[in-house]
């Protein structure tokens, strides 16, 4: 891969992103899943590359989701495994709420964690703790060695939680413990890459959920100098012989960041939907010029770049718009 890869694949966030911004506000997450799907599908024909999904929102009966196993890009170039979301957050889209984007990461073929669309536990810390803790350590020790690293007092240590049920217990530990809990709602990619970037004042991920944004996040973590850990969470006997089908022969056995994305050179990039803690939304600045806000990072080399650009809508065909605009 090369940094023209990098540059290509932000123009697919980027369609994803202006056709799913369309649909903000209007209670209709379906169609602003599908304008983001259909948008990024038809931006990826022009990347040069050879890209497979294995990361996806669905199986080939589901489409017009890009589905795992789907053929993507030119078919020239380097052939590459995709993990993909063209909407992280549709029902964040649909009430008008922050931290939808659309996220895709690249790496070398055979290189990215192959795994169904189900839950995943995971552990997400910046470069001061990596290599430091461990998923199977108790919230409150965790706690302590990222207190420590970050040179912090527990009680301004931040952990970023999502606001579910099944996470109850955990937050109320960490409340015990003294840190602070931040609790978020849908789009857990842009809070786990949070705890690798010092200015948003998050110190750790934790909790269980989608596997595709786990290996999407596990990419942006690598390129960041983060660490991530990760365990697949089969729901019943269907989900845990999916995976055995797919190549993991223990699912839920420990994952390492290196299992989640074994290259060193992978690709992460986001362009923000609604603005939120890591991008600003698309912003509609009159008539039909927008602008939107990308962040595209490369393991290799380190390279975090932020993007800001401006398009004009109506040289844009391939955007859906909503009917009754």
């Amino acid at each position: 891969m090369d940094r023209e890869l990098a540059m290509e694949i932000v123009r697919v966030t980027e369609a994803a992103a202006l056709a799913s911004a369309q649909w903000m506000g209007r209670g209709l997450k379906n169609e602003a899943d599908d304008a983001a799907t259909t948008a990024m599908r038809t931006m990826f024909d022009s990347v040069s590359m050879q890209g497979t999904v294995v990361i996806g929102e669905g199986e080939l009966d589901e489409a017009p989701m890009l589905y795992i196993g789907e053929k993507l890009g030119s078919g020239e170039g380097p052939e590459v495994d995709i993990a993909v979301d063209p909407l992280e957050g549709t029902n964040i889209v649909a009430k008008g709420h922050p931290n939808a984007m659309a996220v895709i990461a690249v790496a070398d073929k055979g290189t990215l964690l192959h795994a169904p669309d189900m839950y995943m536990e995971k552990l997400v810390v910046g470069p001061e703790s990596a290599g430091l803790v461990r998923l199977d350590d108790p919230i409150e020790k965790t706690i302590d060695i990222v207190a420590k690293m970050n040179n912090k007092r527990v009680r301004d240590v931040t952990v970023i939680i999502q606001e579910r049920e099944r996470h109850e217990e955990l937050v109320e530990r960490v409340q015990k413990k003294g840190a602070r809990v931040k609790l978020f709602g849908d789009g857990d990619v842009g809070a786990s890459i949070a705890t690798a970037l010092p200015r948003t004042g998050i110190d750790l991920f934790v909790g269980t959920g989608g596997a595709p944004e786990g290996v999407i996040s596990a990419a942006a973590i690598k390129a960041l100098g983060g660490d991530m850990q990760a365990r697949l969470v089969p729901m019943n006997d269907d989900e845990y012989n999916r995976c055995k089908e797919m190549g993991l022969e223990e699912p839920t056995k420990f994952l390492s960041l290196d299992d989640l994305v074994k290259s060193d050179d992978a690709i992460f990039a986001a362009t923000g939907v609604s603005s939120g803690e890591l991008l600003e939304g698309v912003r509609f600045l009159g008539g039909d010029l927008v602008e939107t806000d990308t962040i595209v990072m490369r393991a290799k080399t380190g390279t975090v770049r932020y993007i800001k650009a401006h398009h004009q809508l109506n040289q844009k065909p391939h955007l859906v718009m909503p009917e009754h605009t």
